[in-house]
């Protein structure tokens, strides 16, 4: 179609050449006026072919990556952007995370236990966030039950899909999760179906979980729905890292690190010095995800360890961060000081259950651990957590209430912080729970 319109414009150019030859010969001012008409014309028409070639090859160009062109406005300089993190109402630490920023919706992660996908979904009714039905993208950042189990959700015979998760429920555009379903005997590439003969016979050997054979079921669901779905892999590679604006000035980052795409036994043969994950290989495979608002950047790595944490400083132009979620609930095997001393961050969000021993029989490696309140003690004494356990009976698993709650991070259009908490807005180092079961770091103490 561009071909026969382009020969058009040079047939037309000829005969308007031929037009001014003979003017010019009859009389030179009117050749110098027809002169300017014809360059006129050709400009015009030049201008409106070329934006008709745009247009025509905008529209035929595919991409095998998610759409990075959702740009939204806003007054002020900068579009809002607000980070929830959402208190479960279990007694399990877990991660639920939804971050709006003008007309983006994202859930990182579904909470700790399937029963979360309601309370995530009252509360996203409450506070009228989700307004259309759709989140523009889920991340699932690994494969435990405390971030997968609201996405697939309980089994409900009321809901036409038959099932009530987070995954089910909203309409989604795309999902990104992690590369590789990785425990300390088994290892695949995140890529079956959870009707595939490969896992139907992992799952005899009993390789893969319940857990992630409803999280598979569920991305499943999503994707028949129309999402799109694309591993950490697909998208981020050393030195390249995918990006999408979410607004004005405001972009989301998919930071690259070794466990996207490479196994643990590849990475041990990158780098001798490396030790599993001394909770779980899965941890290490965490999605991170860096969020920017002009100068201002918040930061969000799953449960990655910190062999995981010292490969995003090593691939990754970490900047100094406004808000850091606690790596893995606040573990003493995470948010290491490789990390924390790059980012230096000037707030802290715990998602976790403070002091349960779900986890940890150590009571001083609960979470959030001694270990790690000492290393955050460097850079804030600006740390929340989001839920209290028993703090009478460390044995009481069942026990819970909130610490600070709901924890709503907001960043106006000017990139000013506002902090909220459903609950109380006492710092960690103020609660009564801090005081009867931790030491205080003397950076707090001053």
């Amino acid at each position: 179609m561009a071909k026969k319109k382009s020969s058009k414009k040079f047939s037309a150019q000829r005969q308007m050449e031929k037009q001014v030859k003979k003017a010019a010969k009859k009389n030179p001012v009117v050749f110098i006026v027809v002169l300017l008409v014809v360059v006129i014309a050709l400009g015009v028409a030049g201008y409106f072919l070329y934006r008709q070639y745009e247009n025509e090859t905008a529209h035929s160009s595919s991409s095998s990556e998610p759409d990075s062109s959702v740009v939204t406005s806003s007054e002020g300089d900068f579009t809002p952007i607000s980070f929830h993190f959402i208190e479960q109402d279990v007694p399990n630490s877990g991660d639920v995370i939804f971050v709006q920023a003008g007309d983006n919706d994202i859930l990182i992660d579904g909470g700790a236990k399937p029963s979360v996908a309601q309370t995530v979904i009252r509360y996203l009714d409450e506070n009228h966030l989700v307004t259309d039905g759709k989140l523009e993208y889920v991340v699932a950042t690994h494969a435990h039950q405390d971030h997968l189990a609201g996405l697939y959700g309980v089994v409900d015979k009321n809901e036409p899909s038959g099932r009530n998760g987070l995954l089910y429920h909203y309409e989604v555009g795309t999902i990104i999760d992690f590369s590789y379903y990785n425990t300390s005997s088994f290892c695949h590439l995140n890529d079956w179906t959870s009707e595939s003969e490969e896992f139907i016979a992992a799952r005899t050997n009993k390789d893969v979980t319940s857990v992630y054979e409803s999280y598979l079921k569920a991305r499943e669901y999503a994707v028949s729905k129309g999402a799109t779905h694309y591993l950490a892999k697909d998208l981020s590679h050393k030195g390249n890292n995918w990006k999408t604006t979410l607004g004005k000035g405001v972009e989301m980052e998919l930071l690259y690190q070794f466990f996207y795409d490479h196994t643990r036994e590849e990475v041990k043969a990158l780098d001798p010095s490396y030790s599993p994950s001394r909770f779980s290989d899965q941890n290490d495979c965490s999605v991170s995800l860096l969020f920017s608002q002009g100068s201002h950047h918040f930061l969000l790595t799953g449960d990655s360890e910190e062999y995981a944490e010292a490969s995003l400083v090593k691939f990754n132009h970490l900047p100094k961060c406004d808000l850091f979620k606690a790596g893995h609930h606040g573990s003493y095997t995470a948010s290491g000081d490789a990390l924390l001393d790059e980012i230096d961050p000037d707030l802290i969000v715990c998602c976790a259950c403070a002091g349960n021993t779900e986890y940890a029989s150590n009571l001083s490696h609960t979470f959030p651990a001694q270990e790690a309140i000492d290393r955050f003690a460097k850079h804030t004494d600006r740390v929340y957590v989001t839920t209290l356990g028993n703090p009478d009976d460390p044995s009481d698993k069942v026990t819970h209430s909130p610490m600070n709650g709901n924890v709503v991070v907001l960043y106006d259009g000017k990139g000013k912080e506002n902090v909220t908490f459903s609950h109380n807005d006492l710092k960690l180092k103020d609660t009564i729970w801090f005081q009867k079961n931790r030491k205080c770091p003397s950076a707090w103490a001053a």
